[in-house]
């Protein structure tokens, strides 16, 4: 099995479920956000430090597995920084992996793509079924071309490709150390720092954030069940929380309900009013369905980090 992004955030979840019960399991990350120490250390894991980008490395790897999954990636707000950046790896990365897969497409079993809600912009249908699209953000951008293409070479080439569009997805294993993970560690990392937790504009905005567990579930069932090749599906918990919410949330679950917030400006990110999708395709195909609520995925991510500190 090949794991891109495997030392990132939801590619080192994944790689270590897989570890449990894969032969062996590659590991292509070219650590630019991810971490060499979230890589279990185990006989049947093999890291390799390279990118997306290197076809040869690529045809190399592909060679020695039957899974795939595509977690590499420039994320949101490195794409508005780095949007040249984030073509490359997200686009031309992703065009690279397709292209080398090809040749060993009698082998390989499935292929599976981390997309993002991010593609769904302000949608005007909550919760969000996959369909439209609303491109506002050149990492929504990225990631939508990226998709298609994979749908694309799977249709041309025959490769059985799934791809999954994950929302907000946070837990253990999202490291405050990476200055672009997302906001659950961020409000965690400032009450660990004895700061104020930092909203962007007035936090009425809404994500469905999804638990990880549940996210990399999603994963196992799509690469393993037949019926998900050629797919598109979300995976979401269906259920909109405002940031302020969320901050209360932190708060409490940290045992300080009362913790101060700061508002500041919206960043140029910030474009999206209200997310919730929904994730009744998934549920119906696999039968899948989110097991861990924001408040109960919030208090195990805090115990996760108190044992980090």
């Amino acid at each position: 099995m090949l794991v891109t992004g495997g030392a990132g955030f939801l590619g080192s979840n994944l790689v270590k479920k897989l570890a449990a019960e894969a032969k062996h399991v590659w590991v292509l990350d070219d650590l630019f956000t991810g971490q060499r120490s979230a890589v279990p250390q185990r006989h049947n894991v093999t890291f390799v430090h390279g990118s997306v980008t290197d076809g040869t490395l690529l045809r190399k790897l592909l060679s020695q597995v039957e899974y795939v999954f595509h977690f590499a990636a420039r994320n949101i707000t490195l794409s508005v920084e780095q949007p040249e950046a984030d073509f490359r790896t997200n686009v031309e990365g992703t065009v690279q992996l397709m292209l080398q897969a090809v040749a060993y497409k009698d082998q390989i079993e499935r292929v599976v793509y981390a997309s993002t809600s991010s593609i769904y912009g302000n949608s005007r249908l909550l919760p969000t079924v996959e369909g439209g699209y609303d491109i506002g953000l050149p990492y929504a951008a990225s990631k939508m071309s990226a998709e298609l293409l994979s749908i694309a070479y799977g249709k041309t080439f025959g490769l059985p490709v799934t791809c999954l569009r994950f929302s907000n997805v946070y837990g253990p294993g999202q490291v405050s150390s990476n200055p672009y993970c997302g906001v659950v560690a961020k409000f965690a990392e400032a009450i660990l720092q004895g700061e104020p937790m930092v909203v962007y504009g007035d936090g009425t905005q809404t994500r469905d954030f999804t638990f990880v567990d549940d996210a990399i579930h999603a994963v196992l069932l799509t690469a393993f069940q037949p019926g998900t090749a050629g797919e598109v599906f979300n995976v979401g918990t269906g259920v909109e929380t405002s940031i302020n919410t969320l901050a209360k949330l932190v708060a409490a679950g940290a045992g300080k309900p009362t913790y101060s917030i700061r508002h500041a400006p919206k960043r140029p990110v910030d474009t999206v009013d209200r997310r919730c999708i929904s994730s009744e395709k998934l549920q119906l195909v696999t039968r899948w369905s989110p097991q861990v609520s924001v408040q109960k995925g919030l208090e195990k991510t805090w115990q996760w980090l108190q044992g980090q500190v």
